[in-house]
């Protein structure tokens, strides 16, 4: 039986939280570029930017909430943490854990990508396969955590994940204080509360949209309805946003503070990852490349917007990219 925390035990981070956050992440993580290119202006007609968390140490965002939150961890749960991840999130937590000294135990579904499985073995943690998708790997480590006694790591319900992730959001602001639109994948959450946490905080009144997944849309009809759905897959090569579930802590937040939301099919996904090549000259998984394939679907809503997509991460495997470029 699994011990879930729920959004009343939980408290999401203030701008105080995500300030705090920065000085554990940039031990690690300097500040990422956003970048205007002059490709995707042309291509999208837009006013457009991309902020490269595909730059980062693990090639995605997840490393800056790993790091603030393991580097925050009393002694008592140093004994050992436990995740379950589809690869970004996990190789946060191996990465961070590794440098605490912190044991880290990763359960990740069968079949999952294999460069991240690689990538999470060679910062330390020990890895288990198991599961069809994300949501039985979670499952299973929901299991695992009182059989190990160890502390479970949520991707989602742990405000210190979203406080240091939402430094990137910090970035954007301090290098484009005017910016009228922000385009951030959803999968668990995490990145788009942090974006809107900081926007909110700050008083802009840009506007946050997620972007998902249509056959992992779970949380778009989730936030678009009365109540809360549980998808029966998340049949989608874009893992970072392959969900079946949403999470109480960032959809109680998103809830309130997104602004709106588009989903995209595997083909638009896909046609992202060329697009990102082509015209941004970066290497981007289904979830990092969907904002810019979304900027482009919504651009007549977008014109003369000054307009960021995030590239939350670059680690597509090389024999979905084989697939994706035929």
């Amino acid at each position: 039986m699994s011990v879930m925390t729920t959004a009343a035990t939980m408290s999401a981070p203030t701008l105080k939280d995500v300030y705090e956050a920065r000085e554990r992440v940039y031990r690690v993580v300097k500040p990422t570029p956003l970048m205007r290119h002059p490709l995707l202006a042309a291509e999208t007609g837009l006013d457009i930017r991309v902020k490269h968390e595909n730059h980062n140490p693990t090639g995605a965002f997840k490393i800056r909430g790993g790091l603030n939150l393991i580097g925050s961890l009393p002694a008592g749960d140093r004994r050992g943490v436990i995740t379950a991840t589809t690869g970004n999130h996990g190789q946060s937590i191996a990465l961070a854990a590794q440098r605490e000294q912190v044991p880290c135990t990763i359960v990740t579904p069968v079949g999952n990508n294999p460069e991240k499985n690689a990538a999470m073995r060679a910062f330390g943690a020990e890895l288990i396969e198991f599961g069809k998708d994300f949501d039985e790997a979670r499952e299973k480590v929901e299991q695992m955590q009182h059989e190990r006694g160890l502390r479970y790591v949520h991707s989602a319900n742990e405000p210190l994940l979203v406080a240091g992730v939402a430094t990137y959001a910090l970035e954007i602001f301090d290098d484009l204080p005017d910016v009228d639109v922000i385009l951030v994948p959803v999968g668990g959450g995490s990145g788009a509360c942090g974006c809107c946490i900081v926007r909110t905080a700050l008083g802009s009144r840009a506007k946050v949209i997620g972007v998902q997944a249509a056959r992992a849309d779970a949380f778009t009809r989730s936030w678009k309805g009365d109540t809360r759905v549980v998808g029966d897959k998340a049949d989608t090569f874009a893992e970072g946003m392959a969900t079946r579930v949403t999470f109480d802590l960032t959809f109680s937040i998103l809830k309130k503070e997104l602004d709106d939301i588009v989903t995209l099919t595997e083909d638009e996904l896909a046609e992202g990852v060329r697009l990102a090549l082509r015209a941004t000259h970066n290497l981007a998984e289904g979830a990092g490349a969907a904002p810019l394939m979304a900027a482009m679907k919504l651009r007549n809503e977008l014109a003369g917007k000054k307009v960021v997509c995030v590239m939350s991460g670059g680690n597509i495997d090389r024999a979905t990219l084989t697939r994706v470029l035929v």
